[in-house]
């Protein structure tokens, strides 16, 4: 390979790029005033030495839930800090994406302990017992605990917890130390699958993060754009382009941002001078096979098998198709990738079922009356070809 492969790569049209990143937080939270201002109420108590409330916060993804906790936590450890009635505050984050409550328990635990202790062991133990541990350490520490839990919805059985750590004063377990839980969530419905005691127990401030419009997503990347790219690199109308895509699919600032770094990519590949409309176009192309590449990466072989079965049938114009169907072309494309398929119609059926709610799939019920029956039949509500093209790329990766 060439020792100055590099060498001719000299311009750039970013100031930052970093600025454009999902990691990076902004000093300042943009068209959240709202929000903001209904978490501080319902902080307050903190600052008084009070019991903290327990607060969940629901959004889609990409609205500023986290990001708005970050910024909120940040303040109030610096105020609680200035205030002489105010408890010492502690606040944990755990995202607890396919967290059993032992491994969220356990990563408060070791949160608390730091680094200079011995962990908690991974197995082993109850999680009653590791409930008693998260107690001893906080009433070691004393002071206020916030556990900040994102994705709380993953968790394997939330009730347990969310029964738990709201009562543990009233149950004797913290006696020096107090305790507010912040759920951080994606599903609106989440409230509602929790039982009636453990609704009943948390008594929470709920706080709803809506999407944003295309005015609002608008003023965040400019904010963005500003600092990110040289000066007058970013077109106005590029900015309006990304914001109006962005609002108009999902209202995701997260979505925006990826479109804008995305048309700034575009533009130096093709040695532009400036980030232009056309430049989001073909950005907003590659986030969308992107996002999608990423959710299908994510289902199980034979999920991602029966979806490319139901992409060769929509090749084929075989769509809508019943799920014997499906069955039948599931196997030869198993056996192509040298897979074991699935043996029952009902397993697939499973699958089908699965793949429509996750929104891979569109599903419409037929009535053929005393000759048929009611069924269920199935197309790809994604690009077929794009389902293809990543199915051949895992495959080939392997």
């Amino acid at each position: 390979m060439p020792e100055d492969l590099f060498t001719e790569m000299t311009d750039t049209l970013f100031e930052d790029k970093s600025i454009l990143s999902e990691e990076y937080r902004p000093d300042d939270i943009l068209e959240r005033d709202t929000e903001i201002d209904a978490y501080r109420t319902a902080l307050k108590d903190v600052l008084f030495g009070r019991n903290p409330p327990n607060i969940f916060l629901y959004g889609k993804t990409g609205v500023g839930k986290t990001a708005v906790t970050e910024s909120m936590m940040e303040a109030l450890e610096a105020e609680v800090h200035r205030r002489d009635d105010a408890d010492e505050l502690h606040v944990h984050f755990r995202n607890c994406n396919d967290d059993s409550v032992y491994q969220a328990v356990r990563s408060l635990i070791n949160s608390i302990r730091g680094d200079d202790r011995d962990p908690f062991p991974e197995t082993g133990l109850s999680t009653s017992r590791a409930l008693e541990t998260l107690y001893e350490e906080m009433e070691d520490r004393g002071g206020t605990f916030l556990f900040v839990l994102d994705e709380i919805d993953h968790l394997s059985d939330p009730n347990s917890l969310l029964y738990e750590l709201p009562r543990a004063r009233a149950n004797g377990h913290l006696e020096d130390a107090r305790v507010g839980v912040i759920g951080i969530s994606n599903n609106y419905t989440f409230r509602s699958s929790l039982s009636p005691k453990v609704k009943d127990t948390l008594m929470e401030k709920e706080l709803a993060f809506s999407p944003y419009d295309a005015s609002e997503l608008q003023t965040i990347l400019a904010a963005r754009a500003e600092k990110a790219f040289l000066p007058d690199v970013c077109q106005d109308s590029a900015i309006k382009l990304a914001a109006a895509r962005a609002a108009k699919d999902t209202g995701s600032a997260r979505q925006a941002i990826d479109l804008l770094r995305e048309g700034g990519d575009v533009a130096e590949e093709q040695g532009a001078e400036q980030v232009t409309d056309e430049h989001i176009v073909a950005a907003a192309e590659r986030v969308r096979r992107g996002r999608v590449e990423d959710k299908l990466r994510d289902q199980t072989m034979h999920g991602q098998l029966i979806l490319e079965a139901i992409a060769r049938l929509e090749t084929n114009g075989s769509v809508p198709v019943r799920s014997k169907e499906v069955q039948s072309t599931y196997e030869q494309t198993a056996t192509h990738w040298d897979y074991d398929p699935l043996t029952t119609l009902k397993s697939v059926q499973n699958h089908l079922a699965d793949l429509t709610m996750l929104g891979f799939l569109e599903r419409t019920e037929r009535n053929e009356g005393r000759a048929g029956g009611a069924h269920y039949q199935y197309e790809l509500a994604l690009d077929p070809e794009l389902v293809l093209d990543t199915r051949e790329s895992i495959e080939t990766a392997v």
